[in-house]
């Protein structure tokens, strides 16, 4: 192997095992940005020492035994971790062979389990305590391995904010004396919807940009998957890990065909199905057989990501447009509203009665929307879309160009934009 071969390799393995690796370290020096700087500093070693030596066997074991002593010469600068020391350090000296090429002596030295560890820090970046947006930047920080110019960029903000947010996230994190240890019973099951939240926010910035010049962000999308699959192999018996799962890559086979060759926008209705990426939905739909097997299969006995994970699979499913069941989605959507009210369900939830009944019965949801909540959704631009399309296929072409470009003023991203205005313009051109 090249000495280019083995920089590519190390990189590699770090990107992979970085997660593992700061999860068992956070939750043995109670402190992340102490677990970052030590994983950091195994990834220096490596980039010393493998070149020399070659790739280990257990990389990842390696990688943090390598952290582990430098924890360990932290720890004998500072007196008040004196304690801590010295139970690694009679860890790492019970070891029967300390050589880093000893795949067995290293996973010795190792404290616990890594899955749990992992699912630990997961569970404390993604804690209630802390806002959507904090919780969503450390979670890529910390989990995803992203920098924070990489997290600035995929939501449009500064890198200044971006990291005075993962700031405050630590120290609030640290004020709180947080553990880095996976909760349990009731309250994993109290604090796993905040999780679910955040990975399926980060999800859905790279599927839909709320703001900027491009639709979608992939990359973003495929970190939310990959801490996703993370999610479900540390928590193989929860229905609705499986769910999102499953939402998610059900989602993500519909990238390519979300766009046209100029970036623009492209609807469900009208993508070109050849170009969704079928392995991914294979996967969705298997992780979806799996969250029904566990919640049972009636729909009445299926969490909010479940029922997500179905709707998306409708369309799936369905080799053509025209092959779409509406009625089940629609159901679906009844369903939903019950399991998890909100107006933007109930928009969508008059979208699939539209295509399943007629117009005129999209038309009268939305208005019930607007006349039980017409704060809720004041700004939103799919809310005026939605009621141009309504009027648009019920014939009221006037009505409809009005609703689009008020929808076009409401939208912050300039793809979506665009959309809206050539669906203004239509309705000019049916007079």
């Amino acid at each position: 192997m090249t000495a280019g071969e083995t920089q590519r390799a190390i990189e590699a393995t770090f990107r992979i095992e970085r997660a593992r690796l700061i999860a068992g370290l956070a939750r043995m020096v109670r402190n992340i940005d102490l677990a970052e700087e030590l994983a950091q500093d195994a990834l220096v070693v490596a980039l010393a020492e493998w070149p020399k030596s070659g790739v280990p066997a257990n990389p990842g074991a390696w990688l943090m035994t390598a952290a582990k002593r430098r924890a360990i010469d932290a720890f004998r600068r500072d007196k008040m971790r004196a304690r801590k020391h010295a139970q690694i350090a009679q860890e790492l000296d019970e070891t029967p062979q300390q050589n880093f090429g000893d795949a067995a002596a290293i996973e010795a030295a190792m404290d616990d389990d890594l899955g749990d560890e992992l699912l630990g820090l997961i569970f404390t970046a993604c804690h209630p305590m802390l806002s959507p947006d904090a919780r969503a930047a450390l979670t890529l920080k910390v989990v995803g391995g992203l920098t924070t110019d990489e997290i600035a960029r995929a939501f449009l903000s500064s890198e200044a904010t971006i990291a005075q947010r993962i700031v405050r996230a630590k120290k609030a994190i640290a004020k709180a004396g947080l553990t880095f240890e996976a909760p349990r019973g009731a309250e994993r099951a109290a604090r796993l919807p905040s999780v679910l939240e955040v990975i399926y926010l980060i999800f859905n910035e790279g599927y839909a940009a709320t703001a900027g010049d491009d639709l979608v962000r992939p990359g973003l999308a495929q970190e939310a998957q990959r801490v996703g699959r993370m999610l479900a192999g540390l928590m193989p018996e929860d229905a609705e890990v499986h769910g999102l799962l499953a939402l998610m890559e059900i989602q993500a086979s519909r990238l390519n065909a979300r766009t046209g060759p100029d970036g623009a926008f492209i609807p469900l209705t009208e993508q070109d199905r050849a170009r969704w990426d079928h392995l991914l939905i294979r996967r969705g739909l298997d992780a979806l057989a799996r969250a029904e097997a566990l919640d049972g299969a009636k729909m009445v006995d299926w969490g909010p990501y479940v029922l997500q994970a179905a709707l998306a699979a409708c369309h799936a499913r369905a080799r053509r447009a025209a092959d779409t069941d509406w009625p089940r989605i629609a159901a679906l959507y009844d369903r939903l509203r019950a399991v998890m009210p909100s107006p933007v369900v109930d928009l969508n939830r008059a979208i699939a009665h539209s295509m399943a009944y007629g117009p005129e019965a999209g038309l009268r949801l939305v208005d019930e929307i607007v006349d039980v909540d017409a704060d809720a959704l004041r700004n939103y631009a799919p809310l005026p879309a939605a009621r141009g399309d309504f009027l648009f296929r019920a014939g009221r072409l006037a009505e409809a160009r009005s609703e689009f470009e008020t929808a076009a003023t409401l939208t912050r991203n300039a793809r979506e934009r665009a959309f809206l205005l050539a669906r203004a313009n239509a309705c000019d051109c049916r007079h």
